[in-house]
């Protein structure tokens, strides 16, 4: 039987946790104060090479948890108006999507071994049970052992939950777009060709009413 880890154990370990996510956002801020997204008239023939950088830094962004990409994309938003629209849109949908994938690939070995070392034992053991089984297996198995009543609703609805969340403000506590995609990947709870549907259904609306300038954003 192993010995219980000390109170000093588990609190380290969760600082440290807790650190190295504060570390990516802040360096995340810094990387966005560092870069100038003003174009001016005689940039331009660095336009297309410019708008193209600051897409991909917005889809590498995005796809990672706790860091901020939002600004890249008001920013282009505003630079190219309808089209910068279109263009977030697109590329929040790629970036989620590789989130996504990113998690559905990574072994549960590893994440049971993080749970492990955290001193998480429940859900290190309901994801070893939880890892050899198929989506619908792990549905049943998470209905039958559901702590509270809550879980079982959301599990129900766990479509229109991630919609919720990835329009909630502050969601980026919880790991903002770039998180919840690599969760949903993770619990392989979601086919991808639904979860791409879901997330180009969910982060439509403030898109499409920019581009059908219903609303506009100005500089300041």
């Amino acid at each position: 039987m192993n010995p219980q880890p000390s109170t000093s154990s588990r609190v380290v370990k969760w600082l440290l946790v807790i650190t190295a996510i504060l570390l990516l956002n802040l360096g995340g801020n810094w990387l966005l104060r560092h870069i100038d997204f003003q174009l001016f008239p005689r940039h331009d023939e660095l336009m297309n090479l410019m708008v193209m950088g600051a897409a991909l830094l917005y889809v590498l962004l995005m796809a990672l948890p706790f860091m901020p990409g939002i600004e890249i994309g008001i920013a282009l938003m505003i630079l190219l108006g309808q089209k910068g629209a279109l263009l977030v849109y697109l590329c929040t949908l790629a970036a989620l999507s590789v989130s996504f994938v990113v998690g559905k690939t990574i072994p549960p070995r590893y994440l049971i071994r993080l749970l492990d070392w955290l001193h998480l034992e429940r859900a290190s053991s309901l994801l070893a049970r939880l890892a050899p089984l198929d989506r619908i297996q792990r549905l049943e198995l998470l209905y039958a052992t559901a702590p509270s009543r809550a879980v079982p609703f959301l599990l129900r609805h766990r479509y229109l939950a991630v919609a919720v969340l990835l329009n909630l403000p502050g969601n980026a506590m919880i790991g903002g777009g770039g998180g919840i995609g690599l969760v949903c990947g993770m619990s392989r709870l979601f086919p991808f060709p639904q979860f791409v549907l879901l997330v180009a259904a969910a982060v439509a609306p403030v898109p499409l009413l920019l581009y059908l300038g219903i609303f506009t954003l100005e500089s300041r």
